[in-house]
């Protein structure tokens, strides 16, 4: 099935995950691309993968993390330290209409592979350069993975959790899968864009800007008061109807009415508490704030009488906004994500079956599909450089010199 990028030829320079996966969301919606990988190890990331555990060592099957990020790519293994594997990604380059790199600007200059050094070859070139904490300042060469930039610089990690409870830790790729959304709406303005003008562009991204974009409802504040955002613990939460609960069978549920007062009846009767609701402690949004402490601890109480599908049950028939809190095991079989084709079956050239995450967006007209599983390190070399005109003795001779592989 035809995606709305077919035809769009995407070069890849970028490891781990942020850029990776940027490009695999590319892939999926049409786009050739093409990931350049360090001969020698390719991408680090085939180093480890993920599992139940977090991330580990991978040592052999299938790595769900390398698929996740790198399905329906090819691959070409360059070593780009040499003049001849510059060469071959210039021409790579001067060939493509997007370029997606997470070098630091150090080893891009090194490389030569700045934008200035590609753009007149290509002046059509949308050339995208990821950074983990944007491309000026005292930090602009700093290595930053997700949990660094992403999670810790910008805040959110030392904003979540209970007030007197260590900070909390992210869980693998969320930065980087965050950013990678920043990535592909870069791509796809910057397209549009080069429609209007027939040229392309440098566009920076950065992990710590993305951190401050997701949590910028509290920058903002943060901004206005010159003060650190409180925690606040879940008993002390000034609207108890947007809170969390535990239920009887020991899982939790969450109350998402930020606006409360009109759902304040229906929570009651949900809940059976029918009796509160003209209680003049709770009878209003401001009365149920100044006793919230109170309030919380009868939800509290009430809650663990039943089991949560039943309490989702009895809301639903309210009108209420809630939501289970799932386990991933629980995530993997819910009806909802697999009716609308949010797991993806792809085949190993292993024979075995695996799934990954379709990525979040999805076309009526021009869907795209995942195009097959990642590729191995280097696997396409020959067939790329045979496109770019390369003839087989220049071919073996790059492979002797172990430019290639």
């Amino acid at each position: 099935m035809p995606g709305p990028l077919e035809g769009v030829k995407v070069l890849e320079i970028a490891n781990w995950v942020a850029g990776p996966s940027a490009c695999a969301i590319l892939s999926e919606l049409g786009a050739d691309v093409i990931k350049v990988e360090p001969p020698e190890t390719g991408d680090a990331m085939r180093s480890i993968t993920t599992s139940r555990r977090g991330v580990v060592p991978y040592t052999g099957g299938v790595n769900v993390a390398i698929e996740q990020d790198n399905r329906g790519k090819r691959s070409i293994a360059v070593d780009l330290s040499r003049p001849e594997g510059q060469e071959v990604v210039h021409r790579l380059a001067a060939r493509s209409d997007v370029l997606v790199t997470n070098l630091i600007p150090q080893r891009r200059e090194r490389y030569r592979l700045r934008y200035e050094d590609l753009a007149p070859q290509n002046p059509r070139l949308i050339y995208v350069a990821l950074t983990g904490y944007g491309p000026e300042g005292p930090d602009r060469d700093r290595p930053g993975f997700d949990y660094a930039a992403f999670w810790a610089r910008s805040g959110i990690m030392a904003t979540l959790g209970e007030p007197d409870a260590p900070p909390v830790q992210q869980r693998p790729g969320m930065g980087d899968h965050t950013t990678s959304l920043a990535i592909v709406s870069a791509v796809a303005v910057a397209l549009y864009e080069r429609e209007k003008s027939g040229l392309g562009q440098q566009v920076d991204c950065a992990l710590f800007h993305t951190g401050l974009w997701v949590l910028s409802m509290d920058v903002v504040a943060a901004l206005k008061e010159r003060a650190a955002v409180e925690r606040v613990s879940r008993k002390e939460v000034t609207n108890p109807l947007f809170n969390y609960y535990r239920t009887a069978d020991g899982k939790w549920i969450q109350l998402v009415m930020p606006v409360s007062d009109p759902f304040w009846p229906g929570v009651c009767r949900a809940l059976g508490l029918a009796e509160l609701i003209d209680d003049p402690r709770f009878s209003s949004h401001g009365r149920r704030m100044e006793n919230c402490r109170e309030l919380i601890k009868i939800f509290e109480e009430r809650f663990l009488s039943l089991p949560r599908a039943e309490w989702g049950e009895r809301l639903d028939a309210e009108g209420c906004i809630w939501a289970p809190v799932q386990t991933l095991d629980e995530v993997i079989e819910d009806p909802q994500a697999h009716a609308n084709g949010y797991f993806v079956t792809l085949k190993h050239p292993s024979g075995e079956d695996y799934q990954v995450v379709a990525a979040p967006l999805k076309f009526r007209r021009t869907p795209g599909q995942v195009k097959g599983p990642a590729p191995e390190v280097g696997q396409d070399t020959e067939l790329i450089l045979l496109e770019l005109g390369y003839e087989w003795d220049q071919i073996e001779r790059l492979k002797a010199d172990r430019v290639i592989i």
